[in-house]
């Protein structure tokens, strides 16, 4: 029985100090693209991964992509179907807008696709002050919501993204990028900003999509557009290719929508899934124990994966990025026999 129990245990073992199934391909066989502009990032959705970037930390005022910030408290805050009365805060807005006027009755739902699709001003005081009850209490909102996300280089001054009267809404390619990661795991979010046209519920009208990657390019999921004469262009992207999300921002890059999805074509073409470790049994430092699954990175072939073992955790670290935590518990005979009935069991 001992030895039987001692077979089936050595094939679950897996050295920690092993990294295993490491993908490579020559870096020659894919076209870099070339950046021209001030700052742009790489990110990976769902664990926030930076892949690439340049002056990812440079703040600047970033125009209407901080409507994303607009949209997220919005849906998180008041019921979609609500019902909106326009009164005067609209004079409090110009450039574009969703030429919406005083004593119409819109939904909420209604407003946010004229936010994110027509980059309305009209729709982002409107929302403000429906939310909020009035314009500052919804920027404080705004700003409450960067500290819970950790967005440490940001800072809000309204909900529209204008700066001609002030240094308006400023962050980093960074900050906007997590900004957006989090916004994409609400799903109201990712199916309005990933909406090509939508018609007004109340019939009087019919929005396009000024994210023109959402019609020129098949993986593009979502964004937002943004302009002004001091941040210049400003534009954020996400694009889903065989289950792996990534989001792209750029300031002042005159060819944004070119980059971007040339930028998105290189890194799915480099990012390959790797497998650090299979589901078994690891062990360190003379204890043992036992992961319920496999742990994998996405990772180009440049990119250097380190591990290390902190309070009963795997941690994974890609170019010194943390990139998984994996909690694992340590094996014993009790465990092995019961992994060795599930075997026998239930294959």
């Amino acid at each position: 029985m001992h030895r039987f129990i001692g077979v089936i245990k050595m094939n679950y073992i897996k050295m920690i100090g092993l990294i295993i199934s490491i993908t490579f391909m020559p870096l020659d066989s894919v076209k870099t693209v070339p950046f021209q502009g001030k700052s742009y990032i790489v990110m990976e959705a769902s664990n926030q991964i930076v892949i690439e970037g340049s002056n990812e930390e440079y703040i600047q005022s970033v125009a209407s992509i901080s409507k994303i910030m607009t949209c997220i408290i919005a849906i998180e805050n008041m019921k979609l179907d609500t019902i909106i009365t326009v009164d005067d805060t609209i004079n409090k807005a110009w450039g574009s807008g969703i030429y919406i006027h005083i004593g119409d009755k819109i939904s909420l739902r209604d407003l946010l696709y004229g936010l994110m699709l027509r980059s309305g001003n009209d729709a982002a005081v409107m929302i403000a002050k429906a939310v909020a009850k009035d314009i500052p209490k919804f920027v404080d909102m705004m700003n409450d919501k960067a500290k819970e996300l950790e967005l440490h280089s940001t800072t809000f001054s309204n909900p529209t993204g204008l700066d001609e009267e002030d240094n308006g809404n400023q962050s980093t390619v960074y900050d906007m990028a997590k900004l957006m990661a989090y916004c994409h795991q609400n799903p109201i979010f990712n199916e309005i900003v990933g909406t090509k046209e939508y018609t007004r519920e109340d019939g009087n009208g019919t929005w396009h999509n000024k994210n023109k990657l959402l019609t020129n390019y098949k993986y593009c999921i979502g964004g937002k557009t943004g302009f002004t004469k001091k941040a210049k262009r400003t534009l954020i992207t996400m694009a889903r290719k065989d289950d792996l999300d990534l989001i792209i921002v750029t300031f002042n890059c005159g060819n944004d929508f070119e980059f971007h999805q040339n930028k998105y074509e290189e890194c799915y073409e480099l990012l390959k899934e790797t497998k650090v470790f299979s589901k078994g049994i690891v062990e360190f430092k003379q204890q043992q124990y036992y992961l319920d699954f496999d742990i994998c990175v996405n990772k180009k072939p440049t990119d250097k994966v380190d591990v290390s073992f902190v309070d009963d955790q795997i941690v994974v670290s890609l170019n010194n990025q943390p990139v998984s935590k994996q909690k694992v518990i340590p094996y014993n005979f009790f465990l092995g026999f019961k992994m060795i009935l599930k075997d026998l069991f239930y294959g």
